[in-house]
This record gives C-alpha cells, sequence and structure tokens, in this order.
C-alpha cells in the first residue's frame, strides 16, 4: 500500500507528465504549423456552405424550370430543393471526413523532441 506522499508524488508525476504532453503539442502545432489559422478556418467554412449551398441552388433552378415547362400538381422545386440541399450535405460530410483525417495524421509523434528549456518543469 503506497503512503500519502508516494500517492501525492504519484499524482504530481502523472500531472507533470500530462502538462508536458500539452505543452510537446503546442510546441509541435507552432512549429509545423499543419494549418493557416484564421484564414483557414474561413476558407474552409465557405468552401463547406458553397459545397451545400451550389448543389441546391442548382436543384431549384431545374425544379423551376421543369415546373414552368411541364405545369402540375406535383411541386419539382421543391422535391428538387430537397434533393439538392441532401446531395450538398453529403458533400460537406465528405469534406469535413477528409480534413478530418488529414488532421489526425497531422498530430505530433510520440517522440517529438523537446528541448529542456522549453519545458522547465518536465520530469522523468
Amino acid at each position: 500500500m503506497k503512503t500519502p506522499s508516494q500517492k501525492s508524488r504519484s499524482q504530481t508525476h502523472l500531472f507533470t507528465k500530462a502538462i508536458a504532453n500539452k505543452e510537446r503539442r503546442k510546441l509541435y502545432a507552432r512549429q509545423a504549423k499543419p494549418y493557416g489559422g484564421v484564414w483557414f478556418g474561413l476558407g474552409f467554412a465557405g468552401l463547406i456552405g458553397w459545397s451545400v449551398v451550389a448543389p441546391t441552388l442548382l436543384a431549384i433552378a431545374l425544379g423551376i424550370w421543369i415546373d414552368r415547362r411541364f405545369p402540375g400538381q406535383f411541386s419539382w422545386t421543391l422535391a428538387l430543393m430537397l434533393a439538392g440541399l441532401t446531395i450538398g450535405c453529403l458533400i460537406a460530410w465528405e469534406w469535413v471526413s477528409k480534413e478530418q483525417e488529414r488532421m489526425a495524421k497531422s498530430q505530433p509523434p510520440d517522440d517529438f523532441p523537446q528541448s529542456p528549456a522549453d519545458s522547465p518543469n518536465q520530469e522523468d
């Protein structure tokens, strides 16, 4: 059974390791710069937005053309709008999935070097 001081040292060691791991990841992100920061986020949000909007608007335009050309009780505009929205959401989902995979691959390796000067509180 561990004494209270051994438990305290063990918890302190785990806490220090967790902080060192976060610091290591932060340093890696600063050095690697896998993303463009704010501009990357805005560009990606725009890309996702347009990947939903474009198919929806094209489907609405086609639906309006069909409804004017062949009038009837069924609304092609509404049906194609829903189809375009669904297709756009699937496209956006695919983009986000690919980006998520890319982000997962760009995580720092476990053996990423860290100099002792960068981490004054690191204990082994």
